[in-house]
């Protein structure tokens, strides 16, 4: 028996995860929000596509839903740039959910529908424990054989909203090596918050969702061994683009680099957040806040009143840190800024420095050293700052990580190529799509 860590799908990286109601009732073609979402293209349209004939449908309307996912992919399926992976209906505990799910997916995926050309698989709410995973492939497979398609030619994803959920996560790795099963369809492994607060009767003063960073680390750690890839829950507040944002740079610490969209914004927001930004910019942090610096003419400057400096004499300062005053020379001076400060790469540093490094290697060298230096001013008071960092191959690997996602975008998104050379400019993007 073999275990797996390759992973067995087109995509290395998911960054969105979009679902759309698949039937509103009360309109005149209650697939309009389907039609709408499948024209969706450029940076505006996911990575993938989920019509949602689950939570987002209400449950009389969910056999018209499956209808109109039929239709909606017969007419516009071609112009999808991303993948489409419906969500049916499922629950571990409900056999008679579990047999409406299989016919669903049963009708999605009849040639004869004209859909399944268009379909990469689909989408299973409400697992338990991994048996349950298990019957949610065996269906698939039914499906696949009735209709004469190839077995595993429809990926599976599943939502983790139960704690029987997140216990299978630590049994991936070994079941999906058995030729009893073919759960190396799995595809994403996505956080359903609400469901999972529910199941784990869970309270807040306030009613809010707990933010269950646990089970997005379990997630991810999941996903990584198994290899799959993790995605994140619905951000419900969606207007909090800010907030959408802070989730999401949690998550990406995480190696969670996907997650669920629930509006074009968020699709937007979330397409551009794990790529490198356009330009590095230099953090102070200053009262376990970090503060972006303003970039003014290759200077960075420092506008808020929380850091005070004066030049009390001939290379003597006096600095003020949340209160805290000290009477630094000039040499101390840069250490205590340098300690205080942080420096996010932009795309062309971080393809700057593995050339660099890859030249080095070239020419024999395991290790070189990087230096990054910055003028910080405070108050009117230049501070000039500067630091090195060895870099070995174990850096670079790890400096890989957002090149290899770029790339990824760039290869399975053409759709996205104009946005991205706009983003960055034309000559960076060949210089990315062709380092590491």
């Amino acid at each position: 028996m073999s275990t797996h860590t390759d992973r067995l799908h087109d995509r290395k990286f998911v960054r969105t995860f979009f679902t759309t109601p698949t039937a509103v009732k009360g309109e005149d073609d209650s697939a309009k929000m389907l039609r709408r979402a499948a024209q969706l293209s450029g940076i505006e349209a996911p990575d993938v596509w989920v019509p949602d004939n689950e939570d987002a449908t209400a449950p009389s309307m969910r056999d018209e839903g499956i209808e109109n996912i039929i239709d909606v992919l017969s007419e516009h399926g071609d112009d999808v740039p991303g993948e489409i992976h419906p969500r049916v209906v499922w629950h571990r505990e409900s056999p008679e959910t579990r047999y409406q799910g299989f016919q669903h997916i049963l009708e999605l995926a009849d040639p004869e529908n004209g859909a399944v050309e268009h379909l990469d698989g689909v989408v299973i709410p409400e697992v338990g424990d991994i048996d349950d995973w298990k019957k949610a492939d065996e269906f698939i497979t039914i499906v696949e054989n009735e209709h004469g398609l190839e077995e595993g030619s429809l990926a599976m994803s599943v939502i983790v909203e139960s704690g029987e959920a997140e216990l299978a996560l630590a049994d991936l790795r070994e079941e999906m090596g058995k030729p009893s099963n073919n759960l190396e369809r799995l595809f994403l492994l996505v956080d359903g918050e609400v469901d999972y607060t529910k199941d784990m009767r869970a309270i807040t003063p306030t009613g809010e969702l707990p933010p269950w960073p646990e089970l997005r680390h379990n997630t991810s750690r999941g996903a990584s061994a198994a290899g799959l890839i993790a995605i994140d829950g619905p951000y419900d507040d969606i207007r909090d683009v800010e907030g959408y944002h802070e989730r999401m740079t949690d998550n990406q610490a995480k190696g969670m680099l996907g997650i669920w969209s629930l509006t074009p914004g968020q699709v937007v927001e979330a397409n551009k957040s794990p790529l490198p930004p356009k330009n590095g910019s230099w953090l102070l942090e200053v009262d376990d806040r970090e503060i972006e610096l303003e970039e003014e003419d290759g200077r960075y400057v420092y506008e808020g009143d929380a850091i005070e400096l004066e030049e009390a004499a001939d290379d003597q300062y006096r600095l003020s840190v949340g209160g805290d005053e000290r009477e630094l020379d000039g040499d101390e001076l840069s250490q205590e800024l340098l300690d205080l400060a942080s420096y996010i790469p932009s795309l062309n540093d971080i393809v700057d420095s593995m050339e660099e490094f890859e030249a080095a290697k070239e020419a024999g060298k395991g290790a070189i050293a990087m230096e990054r230096s910055a003028t910080i001013v405070i108050d009117g008071v230049e501070v000039e700052i500067s630091n090195d960092r060895m870099w070995d191959e174990a850096t670079y690997q790890a400096a890989q990580t957002p090149i290899t996602l770029f790339q990824d975008v760039y290869e399975n998104r053409p759709d996205q190529h104009e946005d991205l050379e706009e983003m960055y400019g034309e000559d960076l993007v060949e210089r990315a799509m062709v380092v590491g």
